[in-house]
């Protein structure tokens, strides 16, 4: 049985201390697998800068065929398409972690925390 307690003036709100008895079974890598894909799911359900994104890196793939792009340009294509889409899954991560610390208050450095990590994608891209 699941045990949740509070200790002590908490340092964010809502802090919880969840205490098992029972004895967690090892995770697989397909857990892992499975969690991660999940992840992905949800991103591009929920951020459509990500779809936009994808749907510009398709377009670059399809450009890139026509042009006939050499061995070590689509290594440099791809590599540059992957940065982008990972700077944007990071984004999504900070800029969701930024709103669960805080919450729905303003806040100034939270607004420049996620300025910042917006900045990354625009210069990833």
């Amino acid at each position: 049985m699941n045990r949740l307690a509070q200790l002590g003036p908490p340092p964010f709100k809502a802090t919880i201390i969840c205490v098992n008895r029972r004895r967690v079974p090892p995770r697989t890598r397909m857990h892992s697998l499975r969690d991660a894909f999940r992840g992905l799911q949800d991103a591009w359900r929920t951020q459509p800068n990500l779809r936009l994104q994808v749907g510009i890196s398709l377009g670059v793939i399809v450009l890139g065929m026509v042009v006939n792009l050499s061995l070590l340009e689509w290594l440099w294509v791809s590599f540059a398409i992957g940065l982008v889409i990972f700077a944007e899954l990071m984004n999504t991560a900070i800029e969701q972690t930024i709103d669960l610390a805080v919450g729905l208050a303003p806040d100034p450095f939270a607004r420049q925390v996620k300025d910042v990590a917006a900045g990354c994608v625009l210069v990833a891209t």
